[in-house]
């Protein structure tokens, strides 16, 4: 799902900016962040959050205004930014709702497949494409996704797996959301068989330890991020999986859609090698 809402009063709005003139965006999320690098706007990237690192050296000189939950609005204002790009799992409403206060277009994403991103990249590109490089790269961009989610199964996929992406308490992910769509596509259909919904916590369901179809999973991985778990944390999977094998997973690139989704499914299907 994807929209543009306006802020309160329309203003008159050119295709890149505000009567014309150059944009000034913001991005609130880091993969769309690294997105817009990817399609050459990091010129007029005026503001990021502090999770937005990728790629390192364009964003070096744009202003952090807070994090993906916590945004300093005040200081976001000060930059007067034309465009805010926002996401629904990542950011909060009320952040969402006092941007209409001062941001001429606020962009709303939510991609929750890989087959989604194509509307992303496509979105940006109608509202940025007239400046230099962008529809190039979105084609190029578009183009190598389209290829890589041509791509079947891997063959030798062992799902279904247990995502893990926090612990104390474990968390997981519902299968109508990106991660769960992105390892389903590359043939690692995730537990538990839920749907989150459209938005809210139920998107990451809460693991007790007590669930009677754990002891028959067979494939438990732990996510990079964003719980930063590793090597020490196997044996405590194994402990709520007994009969699993557990391992450490990539997490941008299961997680970060933008330039990361096909290099994801790329990565999904090749952990089915590594059985």
């Amino acid at each position: 799902m994807f929209g543009v809402l306006a802020a309160g009063r329309k203003r008159a709005c050119g295709r890149t900016g505000l009567n014309g003139d150059a944009p000034r965006i913001a991005s609130l999320v880091p993969s769309v962040t690294e997105l817009l690098c990817a399609l050459r706007l990091a010129p007029w990237l005026v503001a990021r959050t502090g999770f937005c690192v990728h790629p390192e050296k364009p964003l070096a000189s744009v202003a952090k205004v807070g994090g993906t939950k916590d945004v300093k609005l005040d200081r976001l204002r000060a930059l007067a930014p034309t465009h805010v790009i926002v996401n629904v799992d990542e950011n909060r409403l009320d952040t969402l709702h006092a941007l209409h206060d001062f941001v001429p277009e606020v962009i709303v994403t939510h991609p929750c497949a890989p087959a989604d991103v194509l509307g992303l990249i496509d979105q940006l590109r109608s509202a940025f494409g007239a400046l230099p490089g962008v529809a190039e790269a979105a084609l190029a961009l578009a183009g190598e996704l389209r290829a890589e989610l041509g791509h079947a199964p891997a063959a030798r996929a062992a799902g279904p797996v247990l995502y893990l992406i926090w612990r104390a308490p474990w968390m997981t992910v519902a299968r109508d959301t990106y991660i769960a769509r992105l390892l389903a596509h590359a043939g690692w259909p995730t537990l538990p068989a839920l749907d989150g919904g459209a938005q809210g916590a139920t998107r990451y369901p809460v693991i007790t330890g007590r669930e009677p179809w754990l002891a028959d999973v067979r494939e438990v991985w732990l996510s990079s991020e964003p719980y930063a778990f590793a090597a020490p944390h196997l044996h405590e999977a194994q402990q709520l999986c007994p009969r699993a094998r557990a391992r450490l997973v990539d997490g941008q690139l299961l997680s970060w859609y933008g330039p990361r989704t096909a290099a994801g499914l790329r990565y999904a299907r090749s952990l089915a090698g590594a059985l």
